[in-house]
């Protein structure tokens, strides 16, 4: 069985709540990069990260016994409440016929952004959970590899939708746009449509709200998703069409990270001391703007536009470690993401990012 990996985004009273059990429960410390503190018990381990947003902070927890960690430890004594295979009995509407929308690739400087529409009915819902469908933030990359390939064969052409941008399409779109909100708006009224012309009978569609206002969302949608009931809320993954939506994305995201690494890198010897090299995920790993800067380097700016999300901040910092800039990028390069200001490059900002 693959080991279970769970993420929180934990509030402050919260981490000082676990603060205390790492400390004075019977764990080993670790020492993990970035990391605020981190644990290792019986078949599990877990890790509070330092970087703190809006607040919060992550925790992940990951390993066999991961999610008895959860269940007898985290839940009652930190989270105060019982979410971890408890959402069906409080609400049986999560087996009922419906679809979930959700997308992968958003905060990835390298890579597609990935938009699926899944469907789910009682049936297909017994079959998901046997298989171990979650949301992919408590999977392994690994999992969600073989989850997502799985639960595309079961759902079939008809029980699922993806659109994918891949970064040179994704470039030219946010250029047009100019915000990730209305892509992701655009990106997610196309899944839904396409879901919806497969399964005209499907009521509702939950989405994990991403914008401020549920209204941009709504302005986006085609005919199909005007007609049908549009849930949106935040943390939506517990809703088991949105959870299957994110492994799914997330598949054809790795996958794609995958074919990258391959392109990038060639064949490797995993034999050798600096062992196998990873076009890597994210955008805050140091090995980003590394490995970014030596393709440039050896292929110049433009290399960027074909393989990297153009308008991030990351850009720019690759681009002057290579005493280059957005000036020998084409003009859907030379559109950068929301400054300190709050504007765009002629743009007020009226969204947030």
């Amino acid at each position: 069985m693959a080991a279970a990996c769970f993420t929180y985004e934990l509030t402050n009273d919260q981490q000082e709540l676990l603060l205390g059990i790492m400390v004075n429960g019977n764990y080993r410390k670790r020492e993990v990069p970035y990391s605020l503190w981190s644990i290792e018990g019986d078949g599990f381990n877990a890790t509070l990260y330092a970087k703190e947003k809006h607040g919060k902070r992550k925790l992940c927890i990951q390993g066999s016994k991961a999610e008895d960690f959860v269940l007898f430890v985290l839940e009652p004594n930190v989270l105060g409440a019982a979410g971890l295979g408890y959402e069906e009995v409080l609400d049986p509407s999560l087996r009922a016929p419906h679809a979930g929308s959700d997308e992968s690739g958003k905060g990835d400087y390298f890579g597609p952004l990935v938009v699926s529409c899944a469907y789910v009915d009682e049936a297909l819902a017994e079959k998901m959970k046997e298989m171990g469908v979650k949301d992919c933030k408590q999977l392994t990359d690994k999992s969600t590899l073989s989850i997502g390939a799985k639960l595309r064969a079961l759902l079939g052409e008809s029980g699922y939708s993806v659109v994918k941008l891949g970064p040179a399409a994704y470039n030219r779109l946010y250029a047009k746009m100019r915000n990730i909100n209305r892509m992701l708006a655009w990106a997610h009224a196309t899944a839904i449509e396409e879901l919806l012309e497969k399964r005209s009978g499907c009521p509702r569609v939950v989405v994990d709200q991403f914008a401020p206002t549920e209204a941009t969302i709504l302005r986006a949608l085609k005919p199909r998703g005007k007609a049908a009931e549009i849930v949106q809320r935040h943390k939506a993954e517990s809703d088991l069409a949105v959870a299957a939506a994110s492994v799914i994305a997330r598949e054809i995201f790795l996958r794609d990270m995958e074919k990258m690494t391959a392109e990038v890198f060639g064949e490797q010897d995993a034999s050798k001391p600096d062992g196998m090299r990873k076009v890597p995920i994210g955008s805050s790993d140091p090995k980003v703007v590394e490995i970014a800067s030596e393709m440039v380097r050896a292929n110049g700016p433009v290399w960027l536009m074909n393989h990297c999300k153009a308008h991030f901040q990351t850009t720019d910092k690759v681009l002057a470690a290579c005493g280059s800039s957005r000036e020998e990028l084409p003009e859907e390069g030379r559109v950068t993401s929301a400054v300190a200001n709050g504007t765009f490059k002629g743009f007020k900002k009226k969204e947030t990012e």
